[in-house]
């Protein structure tokens, strides 16, 4: 079956996943089930330490702080989950809920 990312984007709160409203936690662990529901299995899920964390290594092998694009919003997390077609990797990146970024999926090769 297809393998799809599903990249979440999000603007970087000062206290981390303890800025997180309640309703935004519910809503993200509530989409555990729907997901299994769909018939799609996610292979990885993985939230991310602060962008501050990120080191980047240039072609040239300088590394730098922070991470290659400098954006309001910084990749926040990811999932890798089984779908059967790209439309429904869109519809499992739709239960997600979405504070002030986005959701990219994204299909693996």
């Amino acid at each position: 079956m297809p393998q799809y990312a599903v990249l979440i984007y999000e603007k970087e709160l000062p206290g981390g996943v303890a800025d997180i409203p309640p309703e935004v936690m519910e809503a993200n662990i509530a989409a555990g089930e729907k997901i299994a529901a769909m018939g799609v299995r996610v292979v990885h899920e993985q939230g991310l330490q602060p962008a501050a964390a990120a080191r980047t290594i240039h072609k040239d092998g300088l590394v730098t702080d922070g991470p290659f694009m400098e954006t309001k919003e910084v990749l926040a997390g990811f999932f890798v989950v089984e779908a059967p077609d790209l439309d429904t990797a869109l519809a499992v990146g739709k239960l997600l809920p979405i504070m002030d970024g986005a959701v990219e999926v994204r299909p693996l090769l």
